[in-house]
């Protein structure tokens, strides 16, 4: 029992989410060298594996499944007591606003801790473009937006978000067809600029494959092996392949990362959640 540490539960579970040691060491805010050892430790106390390792990721075993579930129960206990017990006053409703490609894969977490440390804060995301977010800032209809800065949309810098190329494994070097099929979000997205950009400037001829509000809709066109998209490196599912200057295909600026606030968001759910954001988002670097 003694082996069941919640310190340890987190390192599992943070490693099960991300599917590797390196992304989930930024996670849980310890060294890589830290989890990996952790995690064989309690391997080895428990006498079962709980992960299968391979080169581009780390699997669950059947044993790692089922303590995955029990581990995922203790945290939120652990959370759900603290938050009784230190803030239990906390209440209100809180917009916040934040395009797909970084909701689906930054949001999750943050939602998830904050939801146990304030169960009374009812919270409502609004998924769209960066473009359409900076207007209802200023308008008031969302309180907080999470997303790429753009015209109109100043706040408090985050990070810089790394973007890249990304590809179907089973896409028999798509990438090296001219012109270049690529699937972008609609006019007015940065990464869509910065995509086309780069290919101008590298002297690469492209076509528009695909065109898109939505992150599902440009995946689903890279899964089918239709085309290459250039999305923030936070957004590239596993399964996905990275291309690079190796693959024929030029660099990518980082897309700058910004929390915005309206005027209507000084208030005590705003603020904790504001912070709690800017926390996970600042150390933990796709």
């Amino acid at each position: 029992m003694k082996a069941l540490d919640l310190d340890v539960l987190a390192m599992m579970v943070a490693v099960a989410d991300t599917g590797s040691i390196s992304r989930a060491a930024e996670l849980v805010h310890r060294s890589q060298s830290a989890v990996s050892m952790q995690i064989k430790a309690l391997e080895q106390a428990l006498g079962k594996p709980l992960f299968v390792r391979r080169p581009r990721n780390m699997m669950l075993t059947p044993e790692g499944e089922v303590l995955l579930s029990f581990a995922r129960r203790m945290l939120a206990l652990r959370d759900e007591a603290w938050a009784a017990v230190v803030r239990p006053d906390v209440t209100g409703r809180v917009v916040l606003g934040m395009p797909d490609d970084y909701a689906s894969s930054l949001l999750p977490a943050i939602l998830k801790k904050f939801s146990a440390t304030y169960p009374k804060v009812e919270i409502q995301v609004i998924g769209l473009p960066s473009v359409a977010l900076a207007p209802m800032v200023k308008d008031g209809s969302v309180d907080l937006v999470c997303a790429t800065r753009v015209k109109g949309l100043s706040g408090e810098f985050i990070r810089l978000e790394p973007m890249v190329w990304a590809a179907s494994p089973a896409a028999h070097e798509i990438w090296s067809e001219r012109p270049l099929p690529i699937a972008v979000f609609q006019s007015g997205s940065v990464a869509r600029d910065i995509a086309i950009r780069s290919l101008e400037q590298a002297r690469i001829a492209y076509r528009m494959s695909y065109e898109s509000p939505s992150l599902l809709g440009l995946l689903s066109m890279v899964e089918a092996g239709l085309a290459v998209a250039p999305l923030a490196r936070c957004a590239v599912p596993a399964r996905f392949t990275i291309l690079g200057q190796a693959q024929g295909l030029p660099g990518l600026a980082g897309l700058e990362l910004v929390l915005a606030r309206s005027a209507k968001s000084k208030r005590p759910p705003c603020d904790f959640l504001a912070e709690q954001i800017l926390s996970e988002l600042q150390r933990w670097q796709a």
